[in-house]
């Protein structure tokens, strides 16, 4: 079935796609409490919605665009929400698409602005969209974080959640899971873990299946994006 993906405006959400969203959101995760979901939906921006060829949710992404100030300076966030997409359609890859295409827009708007892509990550899958779709990101297993790099995501990690993100491991940790995944969604399987970015995502965060998330922090623009994610976010 063909999925098409549309980014809006979080406000313009009516109830029922958000009934939708969070049926698909409590199939993926574990501690799905309805109150905090929408507490965190509110919180964002923009959505991009994965619907089928019959106009059904199949998936969603959400994020948050804000500005925070860095070394005296103007920086652009977008911080990454919740992102799922019904197993049913995984491989489709219509939700990244959009996704990148949505980040260059915002992007063009203020172009003489860094732009830096926010992102924490509960699952292996997650993490590996930052080496789809940059060259440079932190942290990463082939790199060493540059300083000021990892200043700046200790700034905005501290800055967004407070007490829970520990500088010294780069990990969010809550006293109450925020939303863990299923036990499926969990699982690792072997070929995955034979993978350097994965087996590096393991030892950075080994409690992400309690529900820590391995803060992470990349810069989007045209150059340090890889060709075809290049290409997307810099169309028109």
């Amino acid at each position: 079935m063909r999925l098409h993906a549309t980014p809006i405006e979080r406000a313009t959400l009516s109830a029922d796609q958000i009934d939708r969203m969070f049926a698909l959101y409590s199939a993926s995760y574990c501690d799905a409490h309805r109150d905090i979901f929408d507490q965190d939906l509110s919180d964002k921006t923009h959505c991009i919605i994965l619907r089928d060829t019959e106009d059904v949710i199949q998936g969603f992404s959400t994020l948050k665009l804000y500005t925070a100030t860095w070394g005296g300076t103007s920086q652009r966030v977008i911080f990454s929400g919740d992102t799922i997409i019904d197993p049913a359609h995984w491989g489709s890859q219509q939700l990244a698409f959009a996704w990148i295409r949505l980040a260059g827009q915002i992007s063009r708007h203020a172009p003489g602005v860094p732009l830096y892509w926010l992102l924490i990550c509960k699952g292996h899958r997650t993490y590996r969209y930052l080496r789809a779709f940059a060259h440079d990101y932190a942290p990463r297993w082939d790199a060493a974080t540059a300083p000021s790099m990892q200043a700046l995501i200790d700034h905005l990690a501290t800055q967004r959640f407070g007490a829970a993100y520990g500088g010294d491991t780069g990990v969010l940790s809550f006293a109450t899971p925020q939303g863990r995944l299923t036990p499926e969604l969990a699982e690792v399987p072997d070929a995955h873990r034979r993978l350097p970015d994965v087996a590096y995502f393991l030892v950075r965060n080994p409690h992400y299946a309690s529900g820590d998330e391995l803060v992470c922090l990349c810069e989007l623009s045209s150059a340090n994006l890889r060709p075809m994610a290049r290409r997307l976010f810099c169309s028109t």
